[in-house]
């Protein structure tokens, strides 16, 4: 039996590790932005690049194949858990690209260029001010029904595979940095963003129609990675520091982890490096109470009880980049 993989965008290509292992490191002349796994046990991986479009790997983020999207700068990627030969690709300036074969041919949303209010969509992370898709999410059900994202302007939602798009869902959080479908309650959609009034999370139990951002028990509210408990889709986690300069500084990031359970307040989940940014949060349908966090410093952190206690694996990435995706033992 393979070892549980870890794979992470670093500050130059993509670094893999599993515990026991060597850390190897891939796509080392890309400047990779973003990672998503196909359906579980597939071994597919999707790296966006900001510099050469979309590539993807089939043995587990070994070896890299470039798709067909090959000049666009790629911020978020996704592939629709119920078709693995359907994939996504959100890019700066905003848009969004879709495959039907695996990558070997990509059409883009026209129709994403004319939502309504998209004028108004700006992105202090990106001079000047240019706005990004920076998460999609996929329903485990229906490739044709996702939502994206976007730095700094928006949540929008397609019913056909981006053909169309709504405009700004209601409560979303505008400044968006992560979104999660639970893997298998197709009405649970999940967002990590910069919420106003110390509100880090909001979610969908509506398939991404409308949202909310529930308060209570949080003292920060830059939010980042979300993550959602496998078989309960009441019990979700969002990591969250006081602000982009603490989280994204390099100094300390004065962050920490979030549990929601059902309509109680939400719990403060200590026991990490809190002076790492959480960039990732990872669940296993096989474990549904186990938890891993990716910290920016590349440690690897896992907790067997829903984020009440925490061990540091013995795994080390170079960094974990704003995105790491965790493949499970085969």
């Amino acid at each position: 039996m393979t070892e549980r993989r870890f794979v992470s965008t670093t500050r130059s290509g993509i670094a893999r590790a599993a515990a026991g292992e060597p850390t190897a490191t891939e796509l080392q002349s890309h400047s990779v932005s973003s990672l998503a796994t196909g359906p579980l046990g597939s071994g597919v991986v999707l790296a966006g690049t900001e510099d050469s479009g979309v590539f993807l790997s089939s043995d587990r983020g070994t070896t890299w194949t470039q798709t067909r999207l090959t000049d666009e700068t790629v911020m978020a990627v996704a592939v629709a858990p119920s078709d693995p030969q359907r994939l996504y690709a959100g890019v700066r300036p905003s848009g969004v690209f879709r495959s039907d074969d695996g990558g070997a041919t990509w059409s883009e949303s026209e129709s994403f260029q004319h939502i309504r209010g998209r004028r108004m969509w700006r992105s202090p992370a990106s001079p000047p001010f240019t706005a990004y898709v920076q998460a999609l999410a996929v329903s485990p059900s229906d490739s044709d029904l996702l939502v994206a994202g976007i730095e700094f302007g928006a949540v929008v939602r397609s019913t056909d595979g981006g053909e169309t798009w709504s405009n700004h869902r209601p409560k979303a959080i505008r400044d968006c940095h992560s979104l999660v479908w639970h893997p298998t309650d197709s009405d649970s959609v999940y967002e990590g963003g910069a919420g106003i009034g110390k509100r880090p999370g909001a979610r969908s139990t509506d398939g991404g129609e409308t949202w909310r951002k529930p308060n209570g028990g949080l003292d920060r509210g830059y939010g980042w990675s979300v993550a959602a408990h496998p078989v309960n889709p009441d019990v979700w986690y969002v990591s969250a520091s006081t602000g982009p300069f603490a989280a994204h500084g390099g100094g300390d990031a004065k962050a920490t982890i979030f549990r929601r359970t059902g309509e109680g307040r939400w719990v403060r989940l200590d026991g990490i490096n809190g002076t790492s940014m959480p960039y990732a949060l990872c669940t296993d349908p096989s474990m549904p109470d186990h938890l891993w966090a990716g910290l920016a410093d590349g440690s690897v952190w896992h907790s067997p009880n829903r984020g009440t206690d925490w061990d540091q694996l013995d795994v080390r990435l170079p960094a974990v980049e704003r995105s790491m995706v965790m493949l499970p033992p085969e």
